[in-house]
């Protein structure tokens, strides 16, 4: 199998905001080792860029909506920019992992509930073999769910997607 890696909306915007994302920290790390060792073993690596309307936390070309500073592209990874949660819909990027004959994806980044979420059940869908790193996707709190209760629901529910291992587990297994 060729083996992607998706790193989702991982935006400066989403450290910035008054309540930065849950466990922000240990999710940069786990992403930092998933694309450390994605680099180590040649794994073709596909940065999701978010973009948003002037006004919005995410607008096009401002500083929040580059990719954060600690995780940055190199010139042989792929951006792909979307307007939706779907990295999918009206983007490049079935395309692109075709061309490459990629069939299986690694999937982590932001937001678990809404483009983590979404992105894992269309590539699902669209034949991958999916992979979601449990401990390296985030969100935030919300009415009446905390950051922890919707990580843990997702990581439970979207096994029917996705394998869902912790970022050490898919490196011990994935990049053998």
């Amino acid at each position: 199998m060729n083996t992607a890696l998706l790193i989702i909306d991982v935006q400066n915007g989403m450290f910035l905001e008054e309540e930065p994302v849950y466990n922000g920290d240990i999710l940069m790390e786990n992403v930092k080792k998933l694309i450390s060792e994605s680099r180590t073993n040649g794994t073709p690596i596909f940065y999701i860029q978010h973009n948003e309307s002037e006004g919005e936390p995410l607008e096009t070309g401002t500083y929040a909506w580059e990719i954060h500073s600690e995780i940055a592209p190199l010139q042989n990874d792929s951006i792909i920019q979307k307007t939706t949660p779907d990295s999918f819909f009206n983007t490049e990027l079935d395309a692109e992992l075709k061309k490459r004959g990629i069939d299986q994806l690694i999937l982590a980044g932001i937001q678990t509930e809404i483009c983590i979420d979404t992105t894992c059940r269309r590539a699902y869908s669209l034949g991958y073999k999916v992979t979601l790193a449990s401990d390296a996707h985030g969100t935030w709190n919300s009415d009446p769910l905390t950051a922890e209760q919707i990580i843990q629901h997702h990581n439970r529910t979207l096994r029917f997607f996705a394998q869902v291992n912790p970022t050490s587990e898919i490196i011990a297994k994935q990049f053998v």
